[in-house]
């Protein structure tokens, strides 16, 4: 939190020494990826709705919190084709599977069990490179805690079992209360026998991503307020569990609507694709899923009020969805077991959800001043992937040169 303050002041105190923010660039949209537990190994791609290359460099910092928890479950995925076209015809919690040895019943095990609130820290330079390209070069790093008020207000256990408890979603739905509050149980054994676990307060540095973005002059920009950028994607992964090379494409679309008040709407659209572990620096990597690919797409929708000093405010509503990261057709054969008579619901999303999409809502405010822009926004789960079931996040940008 110290880190946080101190950087905020030091952005703001920066801002002031250096240009303006010379226009409102399309979309304003922060880091808003989830804090997902397989996602923040990786180099997943943030989808750009500006409409052009900024005039100056620009700094930003990207703080977020998320509250991410699945309880204990173990998996089998059994080789032999006749055992898995018996379990596809069977819904996954009837199927009955006894594994023996490997020798009689070769399957695949991993077992999982997530438990934290997940903090993520992200320092982007943005560099305007000619009229129509730009460079951006951002570092992530991440830190695992209890999420013990008052650093994590929103997102602690507490906050979010009383919203359950008072608001909606009922009494304990999902366990938490029943495993206990304000812990961290984070660890994964993955099929080949490795793990990959985290104690609380653990520091690690993410990665280093470089995000080229190329603005096209079509005759639709001037015609029909419509603009498009097309995104190259390279993410070096540093952790000791998944060090390693992604790469990526993205493409985007944004329509500027104004408003004879002089306030506008914007809408973008986007797309990307990661090819995740291109590259591996060494063997023995923690399996993060067995799908090679994370696709994404993504729209946004937002309304931007000016104020008579020239300053904005802006509301903007974010929907996100991602492929699995593991393989559908595993879903049809796997065999599940977990505390199931312990809680009320949702023992077998730490495996189930990895055979889903991925979706979640965000909501966006920005107020926008000629020095700085200051975003917050909230992240919610409903499809109850848990990956994270909420998160919050700031974000504070300023030019620093011309």
């Amino acid at each position: 939190m110290l880190l946080i303050v101190f950087c905020f002041s030091s952005f703001i105190l920066l801002g002031q020494e250096k240009d303006s923010l010379t226009f409102k660039n399309g979309i304003d949209k922060p880091s808003i990826l989830a804090t997902h537990h397989f996602g923040i190994f990786s180099s997943r791609i943030n989808n750009n709705f500006k409409i052009a290359p900024p005039k100056q460099k620009m700094l930003s910092f990207n703080y977020t919190s998320g509250n991410n928890f699945h309880p204990f479950v173990e998996a089998y995925y059994p080789k032999d084709p006749a055992v898995r076209e018996k379990l596809s015809n069977t819904i996954w919690h009837d199927r009955r599977f006894n594994f023996i040895d490997q020798e009689t019943t070769p399957a695949d095990y991993l077992n999982i069990v997530i438990d934290a609130v997940i903090k993520e820290f992200r320092a982007n330079l943005n560099i305007p490179l000619a009229k129509k390209h730009e460079l951006g070069i951002t570092l992530r790093s991440y830190l695992i805690t209890k999420g013990k008020h008052p650093f994590s207000l929103f997102t602690s256990d507490e906050s979010i079992e009383w919203f359950h408890s008072n608001v909606f979603g009922g009494e304990d739905p999902y366990g938490r209360r029943f495993y206990g509050l304000n812990q961290v149980n984070f660890e994964y054994i993955d099929r080949n026998g490795r793990t990959l676990k985290l104690n609380n307060n653990d520091f690690f540095l993410g990665g280093i991503e470089l995000n080229h973005f190329y603005y096209p002059t079509l005759k639709v920009n001037k015609t029909r307020n419509l603009f498009f950028n097309i995104g190259s994607h390279i993410g070096v992964n540093t952790s000791k569990f998944n060090a390693s090379v992604d790469i990526g494409i993205s493409t985007n679309a944004v329509k500027k609507i104004e408003l004879k008040s002089g306030n506008e709407f914007n809408i973008g659209l986007g797309a990307s694709l990661l090819r995740k572990n291109f590259a591996n620096f060494r063997d023995n990597l923690i399996d993060l899923g067995t799908n090679k690919y994370l696709a994404s797409l993504q729209s946004d929708v937002e309304f931007t009020k000016y104020t008579e000093q020239k300053n904005y405010h802006a509301f903007s509503v974010n929907f996100h969805i991602q492929s699995r990261y593991g393989k559908k057709e595993e879903a049809g054969y796997y065999h599940l077991r977990g505390l199931w008579r312990e809680i009320n619901g949702g023992w077998q999303h730490g495996v189930q959800t990895l055979y889903n999409p991925l979706s979640d809502w965000t909501f966006i405010y920005t107020y926008g001043r000629p020095k700085f822009k200051l975003s917050l926004y909230f992240k919610e789960d409903f499809s109850v992937n848990n990956a994270p079931d909420f998160q919050t996040g700031l974000s504070v940008q300023i030019p620093i040169s011309k």
